[in-house]
């Protein structure tokens, strides 16, 4: 008897010894849970919240439960935005200097165009799993397809995840791509051969996510939930009842629905009400001029369009009940945001498609768009329509390219408010850290990591700030060509061709968010100034110039 007393009290006492000096033993109880949430492809005002008609009562109500920005800034596609966010560091310097698809011979081999999320820098998975969180994604990933890096390789603790850029939102995993076809999925570090029958993108991904965070509930451990939908990037799918829900709705074409959006942005407050409407991109062909079945096909794919939109904001909305169910999401930080804007392209323009035999597989006639065996985009007209106030869209360094909706709520975050000033992508994960007590490792397993960029934004969640940028401060961003910087209110900005003229022009993008009073020849000194400090970006994360 006396032995096993002697025992017990060795444990008892071997167990205390390691909660007092585990460094996340007293951490873990009531740091705060992370549940971060990407849209893919959505324009910034697609949602309610920010002048958009189609119905998203989930994300609306996180806007105004927590803090809604408007000056928030992402790159101009997906995969050098999602480097940014899970890195805190610029995306040349995490590896997706361009995307993977993109690159071209210079490119190929040169630092931070690796392609995939690289090894000079740590994930937020990393970070978070080391520092006592559980760590859980589902969705899109498009930060390296093969083994050794994927979401398992990169902090996840449990995944299931479509690796590619885009793809069919059904089982039947049919790429948009020819070298992306059939689409590469992967669940808890093992490569998919197919997918469940029943597969629905959006659908999928929160059931995923609903049963991580059940496998593990009760275990004291607060956790990371990544869910980066696929939705709504094309092919735009959805199933019923948001299938039928918009019919109708779109029937006045792009034009009207920029208009309306532009308008309605002013309305609830994210745009100056003196901002003015840019006009109508040149690549766009007037409504009027379409016949009446190309008007239609416009039309429908709107309209499924936001049938996708409505039904993530759905199925995010059912990641928050559960939350709420299991008594979670008091403690919860909520994040939301999209990887860019709306996308301008039709399928048929995506690298390797034009010309080739491979859209022949689909079945894209309008009474289609919608179902599996589509695979339709809804094109440039539509995607400036979802730009609303802002200048052209994803692709380009145009607001409407890179600036995103950025909803964050949480604890000790405050209710219905509104932030104007600039921050970016990559000061998200500086954020989270702050929030969740964990430092940014200088090392780790064995090399060097490159320190963070991005700048917390604790400030502004506690109302101790008003900004985390001085007005004298410089932050810019390059990706295929297109170059911006900004200081303060000012906005240096080059587009390439097609989709811009090719040469540098000046805008305050505070008051003139859609980008329509060129300043260049009033303020030469201002531009210059910016652009001189692009240069030095450019020399400082490496930046290597496409062909």
């Amino acid at each position: 008897m006396q032995t096993y007393l002697i025992r017990s009290f060795a444990v008892v006492l071997h167990l205390a010894l390691a909660f007092l000096y585990c460094p996340n033993a007293e951490a873990a109880d009531g740091r705060p849970n992370v549940l971060l949430v990407v849209a893919d492809d959505m324009g910034w005002t697609d949602l309610g919240c920010f002048g958009g008609e189609i119905y998203t009562p989930n994300l609306d109500t996180l806007a105004k439960s927590g803090i809604k920005f408007t000056g928030f800034t992402v790159s101009v596609s997906c995969s050098p935005t999602r480097s940014m966010l899970l890195s805190g560091n610029d995306n040349h310097v995490a590896g997706l200097g361009t995307m993977a698809e993109m690159l071209t011979k210079e490119q190929v081999g040169q630092p931070g165009y690796e392609g995939h999320l690289n090894d000079r820098v740590v994930s937020l998975a990393e970070v978070l799993r080391d520092g006592g969180y559980h760590t859980y994604m589902a969705g899109k990933w498009h930060l390296g397809d093969e083994p050794g890096m994927l979401p398992h390789d990169r902090g996840f603790e449990r995944s299931f995840s479509m690796l590619v850029g885009g793809a069919s939102h059904w089982a039947d995993m049919n790429g948009i791509l020819p070298r992306d076809d059939p689409a590469k999925y992967s669940r808890n570090g093992k490569l998919l051969e197919s997918l469940p029958a029943d597969h629905y993108s959006s659908r999928s991904f929160a059931d995923f996510l609903i049963d991580s965070l059940r496998e593990n509930r009760g275990d004291d451990k607060p956790f990371l939930a990544y869910l980066a939908f696929q939705a709504v990037h094309d092919p735009v799918q959805v199933p019923e009842p948001w299938l039928s829900k918009y019919r109708g709705k779109y029937n006045d074409g792009y034009e009207t629905l920029r208009a309306r959006r532009w308008k309605a942005a002013k309305k609830v407050g994210v745009v100056p009400e003196n901002a003015e409407l840019a006009d109508r991109h040149p690549m766009t062909r007037p409504w009027d001029e379409l016949s009446k079945d190309e008007r239609e096909v416009e039309s429908r794919g709107m309209e499924v369009y936001a049938g996708m939109l409505e039904a993530m904001d759905y199925h995010y909305g059912r990641v928050v009940d559960y939350l709420k169910d299991i008594g979670e999401y008091d403690n919860t930080v909520i994040v939301f945001l999209s990887d860019n804007g709306a996308n301008p392209f039709y399928s048929v323009e995506y690298p390797g498609v034009r010309g080739s035999e491979f859209l022949d597989k689909f079945d894209s006639s309008m009474e289609n768009i919608g179902h599996p065996g589509s695979n339709y985009a809804y094109g440039i007209g539509f995607a400036s329509a979802s730009s609303g106030p802002l200048d052209k869209f994803k692709l380009t360094v145009g607001e409407g390219g890179i600036r995103s909706p950025l909803l964050i709520s949480g604890p000790g975050i405050k209710g219905g408010s509104q932030s104007d000033f600039f921050c970016y992508v990559s000061d998200v994960m500086p954020t989270l850290l702050e929030l969740a007590g964990v430092d940014h490792p200088a090392n780790y397993r064995g090399r060097r990591i490159e320190p963070m960029r991005g700048r917390s934004m604790v400030g502004l969640l506690d109302g101790t700030k008003e900004a985390i940028y001085g007005s004298s401060e410089f932050v810019g961003g390059e990706m295929g060509g297109g170059k911006w910087m900004r200081q303060g209110d000012f906005k240096a900005v080059m587009v390439p061709q097609p989709y811009g003229t090719g040469v540098w022009h000046l805008f305050d993008v505070v008051e003139d968010p859609g980008e329509a009073n060129d300043l260049s020849n009033t303020m030469p000194d201002k531009l210059k100034t910016l652009q001189a400090a692009w240069g030095r970006y450019a020399k400082e994360v490496g930046v290597v110039p496409p062909e």
